[in-house]
């Protein structure tokens, strides 16, 4: 029996989101998410996907992620899926933070372990939760390779022009500082999904590509390599986010403590989460935001709020695809991603409005029409296409994880098969 199954989580610091994939053809066996762990509240839902059947839901405490880790084998146990199947080839973890070492997936070892612990002053947020999720997966299957693949990975091809800031060199390299960049594995997949839409190699095709979720990011990439990209050493840097400022001046910090005596921890949760659309107008829903704007009257102070949120939005986004443009050169589509860039229209449409002097134009009707699939929103004959390519970061992991450790996967399950024959 060829191992053909990988299980992909992606463990928050208090959730666990998890899909099971049928490597043969990509098909979801089974999806769920575990939230509120640690609290007498947790919930699990999970789906068993390729049964047909229909989601169970659970409420009650889940103590750590190592109760969280053995209620999702037993739901998918229950649906004979479990993680002791000898069809199960690999376990794929999201890992946010990879730095300069991690630049392809890696099957995680004790020293592997280390280096990502090592990492953690400069992603507090996410890392710890990665590392949970692994080491509690190890535990309960210490026999199967577990692969850590990295939001940081597709961005570490940036030359050292872009990746570096202009600080002190020796200050810089003793505290690991430079850009980095986020999203990697929703880049990597998009800009590749892209060049298949146009018909064409990843390697002949230049794309700028705008992640636009509650978290956003901007990238470009050339040729299959990413060259730039917003986010740096953390991912609070360049787009307007959800709850994140996104580009500021670094002495807002400055003057933030010394004038309004605010501490470390105050302004890093000002930018980080009170800051963004929510700081600006209350939402960090763009459907909301719209609506206000869309029902607003002349003088009503709330849409105009949320009409100033939405243009301060859309002009830090025109200037990454500017700036993003004079990076590459010359430009073959740009695609909008997430679950902003995939389902806003009107922040498409404001986004490329004036910018047909660079081969840029949207096609209103195109626009406008829903689709789940990849499609293109230019006109017709466009020079520089824009596309819509829904992102999808679980089977990217899963092709890295699969491609990494596939074939030494069939390989154990072939022997196996023969020790059991004998």
């Amino acid at each position: 029996m060829t191992a053909s199954r990988v299980l992909v989580l992606n463990s928050g610091s208090s959730s666990v989101k998890y899909q099971l994939l049928d490597m043969r053809d990509g098909s979801r066996l089974a999806a769920g998410l575990v939230e509120r762990i640690g609290e007498e509240t947790s919930r699990l839902k999970h789906s068993p996907l390729a049964a047909g059947g229909e989601s169970r839901e659970t409420t009650g405490p889940i103590a750590d992620h190592d109760a969280a880790l053995k209620a999702v084998a037993r739901e998918l146990s229950r649906d004979g899926l479990g993680l002791d199947s000898p069809e199960l080839a690999a376990i794929g973890h999201r890992v946010v933070h990879g730095g300069k070492r991690f630049t392809e997936p890696t099957v995680v070892d004790d020293a592997v372990l280390a280096e990502i612990e090592r990492l953690i002053p400069v992603a507090p947020l996410h890392n710890p939760a990665n590392l949970t999720g692994i080491r509690t997966a190890r535990a309960l299957r210490p026999d199967l390779p577990q692969v850590a693949v990295f939001d940081t990975a597709f961005h570490t091809t940036m030359p050292e022009a872009a990746a570096r800031y202009a600080i002190d060199v020796e200050t810089a390299d003793r505290h690991r500082i430079r850009r980095y960049g986020f999203h990697g594995t929703s880049h990597a997949y998009v800009s590749r999904e892209t060049a298949r839409l146009l018909g064409r190699a990843p390697q002949d095709v230049n794309v700028i590509v705008l992640h636009l979720g509650n978290g956003a990011s901007a990238s470009a990439v050339r040729g299959g390599r990413c060259v730039d990209t917003s986010m740096g050493l953390t991912p609070l840097e360049g787009l307007v986010m959800g709850t994140r400022s996104g580009d500021v001046d670094p002495a807002v910090i400055f003057h933030l403590t010394r004038v309004g005596g605010m501490s470390t921890d105050e302004i890093d949760t000002l930018l980080n989460k009170k800051s963004g659309l929510v700081g600006l107008c209350g939402d960090n829903d763009m459907r909301e935001i719209r609506r206000r704007i869309d029902e607003g009257v002349e003088g009503d102070e709330d849409a105009a709020r949320a009409k100033l949120a939405f243009d301060i939005y859309i002009h830090r986004l025109r200037k990454y695809i500017g700036a993003y443009y004079a990076v590459l050169g010359t430009v073959d589509a740009v695609v909008f991603t997430a679950g902003v860039g995939e389902n806003a229209a009107p922040v498409r449409e404001s986004a490329i409005a004036g910018l047909e002097a660079l081969g840029l134009a949207v096609d209103p009707g195109l626009n406008a029409a829903r689709s789940a699939g990849p499609r293109l929103i230019s006109p017709e004959g466009a020079r520089v296409a824009v596309a819509v390519v829904p992102t999808d970061e679980e089977l990217e992991i899963a092709n890295q994880t699969y491609a990494l450790v596939g074939g030494d996967a069939a390989e154990r399950a072939g022997q196996d098969d023969g020790e059991g024959a004998a």
